[in-house]
């Protein structure tokens, strides 16, 4: 099981790794190019002249939350950690900084604006925004206190809420991939549509506990095997749709940002 679990958490981070520098190149230097109005090719209504606020506010998002998914895997890993702390602790000002905007930038996004998908996806993104500052506190405060087991358990949480926003676009891409898209609106308010507004999140967090160090949960030879079996089958399928989606999404675009 422990190396099924390496496995996983290694084609996560790569997969997040990636994403996090199509977001960077895509919203933020298309931003600074002045080439915004792109940014609804991919999420409708994101962009509009007659909302400043909202605008800054995704803007900061998008840029902070590229930053937490290409560093989150560096501060989870133990060597780094042990062999070079003061490279730790700085990444970590760095990655909580960065948490701590991409959650106010989500939140100025929606009280200005609110989302495309209504009153429902509104709270739920504005969940994931509080959740993320919450961690990001959490991570900070137990840190300065030297209660290092506290501090790891939200680094662990936060890393979690912060490869959310990879879930979101993964979960949607298998799910049209293998439904066409059932329960979707084109305005994000479909069934399917408002169990994402939650889903893309709440599960990790409790993924996380599992990490963190609740692993009764699976102390048993059955359900040790059947967690393994589950680890394996979701690493295969990462692994093949972050190959469709580098493929065709995200490499082109960052190629085509960075040229």
């Amino acid at each position: 099981m422990q190396w099924s679990a390496r496995l996983l958490v290694a084609t996560v981070w790569a997969s997040a790794l990636i994403f996090g520098l199509y977001i960077f190149v895509f919203y933020f230097l298309s931003s600074i190019r002045g080439d915004i109005v792109q940014w609804n090719e991919v999420l409708p209504d994101l962009y509009s002249d007659d909302a400043p606020a909202a605008t800054v506010g995704i803007g900061i998002h998008f840029a902070a939350g590229s930053i937490i998914l290409m560093l989150g895997c560096i501060q989870l890993i133990g060597r780094i950690r042990s062999a070079y702390p003061a490279i730790h602790r700085w990444l970590g000002r760095i990655y909580v900084v960065s948490a701590l905007l991409t959650g106010v930038g989500g939140l100025v996004f929606i009280f200005a604006k609110g989302t495309v998908g209504g009153v429902m996806m509104d709270i739920g993104f504005t969940g994931y925004g509080v959740l993320t500052i919450i961690a990001a506190v959490a991570a900070v405060y137990f840190a300065r206190r030297r209660d290092f087991v506290r501090h790891r358990a939200w680094a662990i949480r936060l890393f979690a809420l912060a490869v959310g926003s990879w879930l979101y676009r993964m979960e949607y891409g298998f799910w049209f991939l293998f439904t066409d898209g059932l329960g979707h609106t084109s305005t994000f308010d479909g069934p399917f549509d408002q169990v994402m507004d939650f889903f893309f999140y709440v599960p990790n967090l409790l993924v996380a506990e599992v990490f963190i160090g609740r692993r009764k949960i699976v102390s048993s030879k059955v359900a040790k095997s059947l967690a393994t079996g589950g680890m394996l089958a979701a690493s295969v399928l990462l692994l093949v749709a972050t190959y469709f989606f580098t493929l065709k999404f995200w490499g082109p675009e960052i190629l085509a940002g960075l040229s």
